[in-house]
């Protein structure tokens, strides 16, 4: 914990991971938010679905192209942009009655719009800290971000039932604006300029170490995804239980994050982390205990935040800085189609088989993840003694001679 200690001390550093989480903890409410707001103002729950899925979609096309603007015009303005565009969305959703298409277009616009705070930190990260204190970095926000998925659903639950569902997006839309404002206004990003890509949209998915963070990224979220599906079914909407569990699963990986951060990353890194998190999802399927449950997904929740800490870490490492902010969209937007993905199989399996349905989904998710981590063990860089950062960006110099 010294580590970390030294790493918050470092100019910047505690204000920017404080300004992101707060700008991105609607992130772990909107979703919600709308689905409870849409199902009480039309008392349908497929159409609550139809909402977000067009949300869903809005925000995966977002990722990678909101992320790339920001080395055309910079992060100030985009954010600003997107910010303000998202906030008019869902105060839209909440303030105005309207037929099921104009909540959809609603939802999509939202999605389409939602500020690239993530892409942003993380492209900032290498900036504020020397090649030492990265890897940990990475980890510490991996980590940390779990706050967020424990936190925001308890809060945008708790307000939409005892207060309003229009009041709980209006809750939504002032932390995007607060946060997204602090974010946005912090020193740090007001020095660090992403320069302008020279490579053609999209082409930064032909490097095989981005590649392989989308898709791992995709197969790692959709067992989370699974999951839930399979703790609330398991528990029911309202069981206390299913909070319980499912908050012992998000410490599990704040704790792994935080005690396995410091490990050096050698290529073999992610197939050991996503093997803790195959195992403990695997264990999952001996039986629906609450107390057993707890167990083996407080054991993969354990690979789930050093997991992730490889997938920003190989990113940064193998693509030039004025390619970062889209490389880390385009994994942004494989873990939100492997969170759709994770919630509609298990739905499936649920419907089929029963909540132990959902389980064998996380499992075969996770174990995938392994599989690919192994099979393609050679496209992962040894990071064990060298600087993740990205690679600078270079260009010809004229000499006079």
């Amino acid at each position: 914990m010294a580590g970390y200690r030294d790493l918050l001390r470092t100019p910047g550093v505690g204000r920017i991971i404080a300004a992101q989480l707060t700008a991105r903890f609607p992130n772990g409410m909107t979703s919600l938010g709308i689905l409870l707001h849409i199902e009480f103002v039309t008392g349908s729950y497929g159409a609550a679905g139809l909402v977000l899925a067009a949300t869903s979609v809005g925000q995966a096309i977002a990722g990678p192209v909101t992320s790339r603007w920001m080395g055309l015009w910079g992060m100030r303005k985009v954010i600003t942009l997107t910010m303000f565009v998202c906030a008019a969305a869902i105060a839209a959703i909440a303030l105005i009655t309207m037929e099921l298409p104009g909540y959809m277009a609603l939802g999509f616009i939202a999605g389409l719009s939602t500020p690239p705070i993530q892409s942003a930190a993380r492209t900032i990260y290498p900036k504020l800290v020397n090649s030492r204190q990265l890897t940990p970095l990475y980890s510490l926000d991996a980590s940390l971000q779990e706050i967020i998925w424990i936190l925001a659903p308890v809060v945008i639950t708790l307000v939409a039932t005892q207060v309003g569902t229009w009041e709980s997006l209006i809750l939504i839309v002032v932390i995007l604006i607060g946060g997204g404002a602090w974010f946005v206004l912090s020193p740090e990003v007001g020095r660090v300029r992403i320069p302008r890509s020279k490579r053609r949209f999209g082409k930064v998915l032909a490097r095989p170490t981005v590649l392989l963070a989308t898709v791992i990224g995709l197969l790692l979220i959709g067992a989370c995804s699974a999951v839930e599906a399979g703790v609330v079914a398991t528990f029911g909407h309202g069981g206390l239980e299913a909070g319980l569990v499912l908050a012992i699963f998000s410490v599990g990986s704040l704790a792994g994050g935080l005690s396995f951060g410091h490990i050096p990353m050698g290529p073999w890194a992610m197939a050991r982390r996503m093997t803790i998190v195959a195992v403990g999802l695997a264990l999952t399927m001996i039986s629906l205990d609450v107390w057993w449950l707890s167990g083996t997904l407080f054991l993969a929740g354990i690979g789930i935040a050093p997991a992730l800490a490889v997938l920003f870490a190989i990113t940064s490492a193998s693509v030039k800085f004025s390619d970062t902010a889209e490389a880390y969209g385009w994994v942004g937007t494989g873990q939100l189609i492997g969170a759709a993905a994770g919630s509609a199989v298990a739905g499936f399996l649920i419907d089929g088989v029963g909540p132990q349905g959902a389980y064998i989904a996380a499992a075969v998710f996770g174990v995938a993840g392994v599989i690919v981590s192994v099979v393609f063990v050679r496209g992962f860089p040894d990071l064990r003694h060298r600087d993740p950062s990205p690679i600078p960006d270079t260009e010809p110099t004229h000499i006079i001679t």
